[in-house]
C-alpha cells in the first residue's frame, strides 16, 4: 500500500539524478571554471590573434579566452543549479496515477522529509503529481542544460586542438602536455588525447 512502480521508479531515478548532479558533476564543473580562470589570470598579458572564421582578426590575450571559457563552464553550473528544484521534486505518493490512492494522508511529505534526511537532497514533493508522472519535464530540463554544457566542452576542447596544432605548420599557440607517445614514425608527434577524449 501506499506505493506503486509508477511513482516510486520516477522517484528514484530523480534522486539518483540529483545526487549525481549536486555530489559529482557541479563540483567537477566548479573546478574545471576554477582551473580556467587561474590560466587566465596566468595569461592575462599574452597577446594573441583573435579568430573570425578561423581568419586572423583584432588582438586578444590567451587570458581573455580563457576567461571567455572560465565563464562558459560557470553560466553552465549556474543553469543546472536554477534547473535543480524541479529534478529534487518527487511524485512519491501519487501511487498508480497521481491520484494518491491507497496514501494515508501526510504521507508523501513524511516519506520524502525522511529520504531528503538520508540524502542530505533538497528533496521535495512534486507540486503536481499528475504531471509528476505523468511527464519527465525536470528531467527534460536537466537533460538540455547537460547538453548546453556538453557543448561548451565541445567548443573549448576544439579550441584548444586548434591552439595546440603544429609545432611546425600549424597554429602552435600553445602546448599541451606530452601524455602519451603520439606516433612511431613521427617522433616528436604529441596527440591533443585529453581534448580529443572530451570531444
Amino acid at each position: 500500500a501506499s506505493q506503486s512502480s509508477n511513482d516510486v521508479f520516477p522517484s528514484s531515478i530523480h534522486i539518483a539524478a540529483t545526487a549525481a548532479v549536486t555530489a559529482d558533476l557541479i563540483p567537477a564543473l566548479d573546478h574545471l571554471a576554477d582551473s580556467l580562470g587561474r590560466k587566465s589570470a596566468e595569461f592575462a598579458d599574452v597577446v594573441k590573434s583573435g579568430r573570425t572564421h578561423l581568419m586572423d582578426a583584432t588582438p586578444v590575450t590567451l587570458g581573455q579566452e580563457f576567461g571567455g571559457y572560465a565563464a562558459q563552464i560557470r553560466y553552465g553550473v549556474e543553469r543546472l543549479r536554477a534547473s535543480l528544484p524541479r529534478l529534487a521534486e518527487l511524485p512519491l505518493g501519487g501511487t498508480a496515477v497521481g491520484t494518491g490512492i491507497n496514501t494515508p494522508p501526510g504521507f508523501s511529505a513524511a516519506v520524502i522529509a525522511e529520504v531528503a534526511e538520508a540524502t542530505g537532497l533538497p528533496l521535495t514533493e512534486a507540486r503536481d503529481h499528475f504531471e509528476a508522472q505523468g511527464a519527465r519535464d525536470g528531467l527534460v530540463e536537466v537533460s538540455g542544460q547537460l547538453r548546453t554544457i556538453a557543448v561548451s566542452l565541445t567548443k573549448i576542447s576544439n579550441d584548444l586542438r586548434w591552439m595546440a596544432s603544429g609545432p611546425r605548420t600549424g597554429l602552435a599557440e600553445i602546448a599541451l602536455p606530452d601524455l602519451q607517445p603520439g606516433s612511431s614514425i613521427m617522433p616528436g608527434k604529441v596527440n591533443p588525447v585529453i581534448p580529443e577524449a572530451v570531444l
